[in-house]
């Protein structure tokens, strides 16, 4: 059994990550640390978990366990493990992005690997402490990355992408308000959204020549959870060869699935899973991503991160289905 750790684990991405643990044959979850919900018990901040789970939020860690999730605000996992000693053996995967670029890898000795399984799956297998990717850095790169993978990128990408009011996180703001939320659509940080910096790492990864611009425009959404994300750029090979190559990326990679078809994001909430949808008129080529943000956009993602560091199969505990209504 893998002894696992949670740390931050009154939000939504320590919710998805309990919820999907309890039932993975080869996971116990040893502790879920908390400090404002110490001593309660965990149905107090997840509600879907009562009746499922009798444990309590501890503020104390165990530092002999396999592995720890750190599911903190982003900027907050450096200032905890400053803080906080594991053994030698724990590996550490963070949800936050503390450590997503190259610049930021290293930490006290410890060298974080970029948590994205269809792109650096070996390097994944092989490593002790991974940054788990953003929910929107890893729709929109599932979307892009056979196009670098085959030096196809030569003009500005264009991407226009909406989330669920989740992706925000528990903490409750003025744009995640039902009143405001409801029947309302917004965009934010347009141009300029922090998940830029790994999408264009990971896209000069596999074509280093490419040096036009991702233009991104995230939205906000009337719904909980999800991530609908279309992008469309210019490029000169037909259709039915950009699907091959899209195939053939991803024929080994269990949950991305590629079509031709109209898609729709129930396809994919409540699972780990990502279908892409590509089309083409002319030149230009539009594709489509669609991801729960909670789950393959993070809690998912994490969990079959944990899978490739212990040698499991990637999908344990990971045969989720959406619910189609």
């Amino acid at each position: 059994m893998i002894n696992i750790g949670i740390i931050g684990g009154s939000g939504y991405t320590a919710g998805e990550l309990i919820r999907i643990l309890m039932f993975h044959p080869h996971a116990n979850i040893d502790f879920v640390y908390s400090t404002t919900n110490a001593g309660k018990p965990l149905s107090v901040a997840h509600h879907d978990l009562m009746g499922d789970i009798e444990m309590n939020f501890t503020d104390t860690i165990n530092p002999n366990v396999n592995v720890v999730f750190l599911c903190l605000g982003h900027g907050k996992s450096i200032s905890f493990l400053k803080e906080n000693q594991f053994a030698s053996h724990t590996k550490i995967i963070d949800l936050g992005n503390d450590f997503r670029l190259l610049k930021d890898k290293e930490f006290k000795g410890k060298s974080f690997v970029y948590g994205l399984p269809e792109l650096n799956k070996t390097s994944i297998k092989n490593a002790n402490y991974i940054a788990n990717p953003g929910c929107f850095a890893t729709a929109i790169q599932l979307a892009l990355l056979p196009l670098p993978a085959h030096n196809l990128l030569s003009s500005d990408v264009h991407i226009n992408a909406t989330t669920g009011s989740t992706g925000a996180g528990v903490s409750p703001s003025e744009t995640t308000h039902f009143s405001w939320r409801s029947n309302n659509m917004s965009h934010y940080k347009a141009f300029d959204h922090q998940h830029l910096g790994e999408i264009n790492q990971s896209v000069n990864q596999l074509q280093a020549s490419y040096d036009k611009e991702l233009i991104f425009v995230p939205n906000r959404g009337d719904f909980a959870r999800g991530i609908f994300a279309t992008l469309y750029t210019t490029i000169e090979v037909d259709l039915e060869e950009v699907v091959s190559l899209y195939e053939v990326f991803y024929k080994d990679q269990p949950f991305v699935t590629v079509t031709t078809t109209n898609i729709n994001m129930k396809q994919v909430v409540q699972t780990n899973k990502c279908i892409i949808s590509i089309m083409k008129k002319g030149n230009r080529v539009l594709i489509t991503s669609i991801i729960d943000n909670l789950v393959k956009g993070a809690s998912g993602q994490a969990i079959q991160n944990m899978n490739l560091l212990f040698g499991l199969d990637e999908t344990t505990g990971l045969h989720l289905k959406p619910s189609g209504f």
